[in-house]
C-alpha cells in the first residue's frame, strides 16, 4: 500500500498547484457581424468561418397554437 515516506509542506503542496489555475478566454471579434467568438471557430450569432458561411442559420419558426 502506497504510503509517503514524508510529509508533504503546504509550500511544497501549493508549490505543485501553481499552474491548476483556470485561464480566461480569448474572444475575438467575428469580421462578419462583429459579435464575439472563440478564436478558429465558427461563430455562433452568424454561422461565417474564416470569410464563408459554413452553418446555415435557420429563420425564426412561428408555431401554430395547435401545433404548441
Amino acid at each position: 500500500m502506497a504510503v509517503p515516506q514524508n510529509r508533504v509542506t503546504r509550500s511544497r503542496r501549493n508549490m505543485r498547484r501553481a499552474h491548476d489555475a483556470l485561464e480566461g478566454a480569448n474572444p475575438n471579434e467575428c469580421p462578419s457581424c462583429g459579435e464575439l467568438k472563440r478564436p478558429h471557430h465558427v461563430c455562433p450569432s452568424c454561422g461565417f468561418y474564416n470569410d464563408r458561411e459554413v452553418v446555415a442559420q435557420a429563420d425564426e419558426v412561428d408555431l401554430d397554437e395547435d401545433a404548441a
